[in-house]
């Protein structure tokens, strides 16, 4: 978990969903926080994203690391109304905060990935590295 984690903090990941239309959408994403085993990401469930995950709750999500590694993490997305991580995540994000302001905002939606699987792999001809998470 801990080097899933670190892939992604801090980073800028592009998150893929099966829209609404049947065809593949993906646009930038930002990992939240870890607890308790779980990856927590949020959104807006105005949001075509938010949509798409209720029809098809499966994505993927690719980062990119240093020296041209890559981590591709995907999992069954699962809905939270958690409003202790709700608030870490306000605590944690300034921009979060800004569009949300408060942890019971009707439109702020939270969610992790169940039986999530992550592969880090780089061009160094070494096997790549898989999890379970």
């Amino acid at each position: 978990m801990r080097e899933v984690t670190r892939f992604l903090i801090n980073r800028i990941q592009y998150f893929a969903t099966i829209g609404l239309d049947g065809k593949p959408k993906v646009r930038p994403f930002q990992f939240m926080l870890e607890q308790e085993g779980k990856l927590y990401f949020c959104t807006a469930n105005t949001k075509d994203v938010f949509k798409e995950m209720k029809a098809n709750p499966y994505v993927e999500i690719c980062a990119s690391g240093e020296n041209f590694s890559w981590m591709r993490l995907s999992g069954k997305v699962v809905f939270s109304n958690n409003i202790q991580i709700k608030e870490l995540i306000l605590d944690k994000n300034e921009l979060v905060k800004s569009i949300y302001q408060t942890a019971d905002n009707p439109s702020f939606e939270l969610f992790y990935l169940e039986n999530a699987e992550a592969v880090i792999r780089d061009f160094s001809g070494k096997p790549p590295e898989k999890y379970t998470l």
